[in-house]
């Protein structure tokens, strides 16, 4: 009761008018040239392109001083990493935000936050676009908004926006239309994806398997989904129904393979895997999904960017798409024919994901003619670089 009403308070427009106000009296003083204030996916994990530029500045620059902000309520995410950290919308990360020079998001911040004059703000964005964003949306389906509102509020935001990354000439065509965005794209491929580019030992593998807790000698599935604009509790929280029978997939493929489960960030809830113990593992705490993607076999998703990057990797995916005439029909669309392009079969029911499984094992994974398109069109510019040439750019 007494959290809830901390909560209120602190959310009241009276507050936040207060912060505002503190926020830019401290931004008329002249900039800390060599502070950055990195975040990622609202505070909630040290991961993703913020995390990747970070470890090439930490790594190029010693002498820049580097903050994270975080939410307290994800702290344990950033613990024993020896990074510096400050709570959001404390007193401290108001100061931090208002004399850093830089900002470096790949989500929104809070719009109430008045961008200094003086700070570049770095938009890293979070993935390749399959479904349709922000002005190119006819329709938001999202709680506590409306399609008018949602699109008022995040142009207002994309115009604070100084530097945006692009993984690709695709999305760059995309994010300047859908996010009305005018100035500096960075097209370099995206720094989060570094790392699946470069080889890794068998040690390595096995250690990130053991911080997982999965055992090694299995292969691995990663089912990965995004979330579904409809289906939600609140505002920021998303339900999500499987739709998955695990129980038939541990009956016919658990002798040779452990299953994964990532949820998206947006996704509220538990999901309960005790019955299928040693063979399910729910992993959606887990903190940099470019680690999964490095103990993947084959990767399960639906609509979610998480194979334009995992293609990276050159080996099997599959499309678990059923519900894919609603969703791309009302609530989202599609920027281009999915069906038609998707690298991997697209299928609607347990069974016949199964049977696609089965069906790669048997044959091996040739890649085909529809791959090597996909691979050239949206991971032409990964080359495990990215990082650096945003880096360089920006500080160097």
């Amino acid at each position: 009761m007494l959290k809830k009403l901390v909560r209120k308070i602190k959310g009241s427009s009276l507050i936040k008018l207060g912060y505002k106000i503190i926020f830019q009296t401290i931004g008329l003083f002249p900039a800390d040239e060599k502070l950055i204030i990195f975040e990622s996916y609202l505070g909630k994990q040290y991961s993703c392109n913020p995390r990747a530029i970070y470890e090439c500045v930490k790594e190029q620059y010693p002498d820049y001083k580097l903050y994270w902000s975080i939410d307290p309520h994800y702290q344990s995410a950033f613990a024993g990493k020896g990074l510096e950290t400050v709570n959001r919308f404390s007193i401290k990360w108001l100061i931090l935000m208002a004399r850093a020079k830089y900002w470096v998001s790949n989500s929104r911040l809070p719009l109430w936050i008045p961008k200094p004059k003086h700070t570049i703000y770095l938009q890293t964005w979070h993935g390749t676009p399959l479904k349709r964003l922000a002005a190119d949306m006819e329709e938001v389906y999202m709680p506590g908004t409306t399609t008018e509102s949602y699109k008022k509020n995040f142009l207002e935001e994309s115009s604070r926006w100084d530097y945006l990354i692009s993984p690709n000439h695709y999305s760059s065509h995309i994010f300047r239309r859908a996010f009305h965005f005018d100035k500096k794209m960075l097209e370099t491929g995206y720094p989060r994806n570094d790392i699946l580019l470069k080889d890794h030992s068998d040690s390595y593998i096995n250690k990130i398997k053991k911080d997982i807790g999965i055992p090694s000698g299995k292969k691995v599935i990663l089912y990965a989904p995004t979330w579904r604009d409809n289906e939600f509790y609140s505002v920021g929280k998303y339900k999500f129904d499987l739709n998955l029978d695990l129980e038939a997939f541990q009956q016919k493929l658990g002798s040779d393979y452990i299953l994964l489960l990532r949820m998206h960030y947006l996704i509220a809830g538990n999901l309960d895997l005790s019955s299928l113990e040693g063979f399910a593992y729910d992993v959606s705490s887990y903190e940099d999904i470019r680690e999964l993607y490095l103990v993947t076999d084959l990767l399960v998703t639906d609509y979610s960017s998480v194979f334009f990057d995992f293609a990276n990797r050159k080996k099997p995916m599959f499309f678990y798409a059923y519900d894919i005439d609603t969703y791309r029909d009302k609530l989202r669309g599609f920027y281009f024919n999915f069906e038609k392009e998707a690298p991997g079969p697209i299928v609607k029911t347990t069974d016949e994901l199964i049977a696609e499984i089965k069906k790669s094992e048997s044959e091996g994974y040739p890649l085909s003619p529809e791959f090597t398109a996909f691979h050239q069109k949206f991971c032409h510019l990964e080359d495990g670089e990215a990082a650096m040439r945003v880096v360089h750019k920006l500080f160097g």
